[in-house]
């Protein structure tokens, strides 16, 4: 099954223009219109929505590029979004330059000591990881904890940020003895910096949960989990978001502990939130869809389970194209439950599509 998994900071960068007087008036429409991309860029990202966020994203690249010139640290900024809208669509051979670029134009524009070339190699980090690539992945987070911690000082909640993300690396590789302290240095920070109730204490709660859960620890799991969607449910209600993303780790939980009554009652109150705040077809709700395709075919429900696969077959297509080796993953799902369902010759065809797509990892 899926984890839940700490989503990388979006970094959109407004810094301030120095304008020649003949051109004040347009070079600040330009720049008004940069910014209001940015913000549409980030909002089409926090939702989930890649496909509609990446020609916003090259939008503001090229205009960030004629407006402070190419080498100019917004564009650096700039870079770093576009990049990670490839990353998150996983087109990751797209992404690698223009990180690579951004980092160059950070460190050239602002010197290699900022905010931004952290973010970048944290980014990068993640990049990596998700690839598997732990090994190129760690120095790269490490070297931007390490940026944060001089800049920033130790506490900054950027830190924590970034603290988590090693974790997860770590988690991914079940080195759990080193993910839990970085899990409780980072949930320090966040309870010290914005007090116990806040939806970065609820996140790192969740995460260090998820850990306990792969470790099989589920009586450590379950209180933090709980404690988690408390939080959340207090700060923004029953149907926000954050409290799907608490009830699908819920769900994730009961599954492991084989109770599948609370396990499928927590992944429909997931999707049926994610569905309303995100829709039907985003990447938010392919995730619980993903999830619960997974557990009802896990309990031998192979109907239902073809009626979810197909669904996140479809959501991904939409999110990372008809050709994208990220679709290979449903597709063997689907041959799996076709050959079940004794659908021979659509598992025939899944099967195919998926190997093609696998080839091209």
């Amino acid at each position: 099954m899926n984890r839940f998994r700490l989503a990388t900071l979006f970094v959109s960068l407004l810094a301030a223009t120095w304008l020649v007087p003949l051109f004040v008036q347009t070079l600040s429409a330009q720049q008004a219109q940069w910014e209001a991309l940015n913000q549409r860029l980030a909002d089409l990202y926090n939702n989930g929505r890649y496909q509609e966020a990446l020609p916003v994203a090259k939008e503001a690249l090229a205009i960030a590029e004629t407006t402070f010139g190419p080498n100019h640290f917004n564009v650096a900024g700039n870079l770093n979004s576009l990049a990670e809208i490839y990353r998150v669509t996983g087109r990751y051979q797209e992404a690698k330059p223009l990180f690579q670029r951004a980092l160059k134009v950070a460190e050239a524009s602002m010197g290699a000591e900022n905010t931004l070339v952290a973010a970048v190699l944290n980014n990068m980090g993640e990049m990596e990881r998700v690839q598997g690539n732990f090994g190129v992945a760690e120095p790269l987070y490490r070297r931007a904890i390490q940026l944060r911690e001089d800049i920033l000082g130790p506490d900054h909640p950027d830190v924590a940020q970034a603290l988590n993300n090693l974790a997860l690396l770590y988690a991914a590789q079940n080195k759990f003895e080193d993910a839990e302290p970085l899990y409780q240095r980072a949930l320090t920070s966040y309870q010290t910096a914005y007090g116990e109730q806040h939806v970065m204490v609820a996140l790192t709660l969740s995460n260090l949960a998820e850990m306990y859960r792969s470790a099989n620890k589920f009586a450590q799991a379950q209180p933090m989990f709980e404690k988690a969607l408390s939080i959340n449910e207090k700060l923004f209600g029953p149907q926000h978001p954050s409290v799907a993303a608490n009830r699908n780790n819920l769900a994730l939980l009961y599954a492991a502990q084989n109770k599948p009554k609370d396990a499928e009652k927590n992944f429909l109150a997931a999707l049926a939130i994610r569905e309303k705040a995100f829709g039907g077809e985003s990447a938010a709700t392919g995730t619980t869809l993903t999830n619960l395709a997974t557990f009802y075919q896990d309990q031998g429900r192979y109907a239902e389970a073809e009626l979810y696969w197909r669904r996140v077959l479809q959501i991904a297509e939409k999110v990372y194209g008809q050709d994208n080796p990220q679709l290979a993953g449903p597709l063997e799902s689907l041959t799996a439950v076709y050959t079940k369902l004794g659908k021979d010759q659509e598992a025939a065809a899944a099967a195919e599509r998926a190997s093609r797509l696998s080839a091209n990892r």
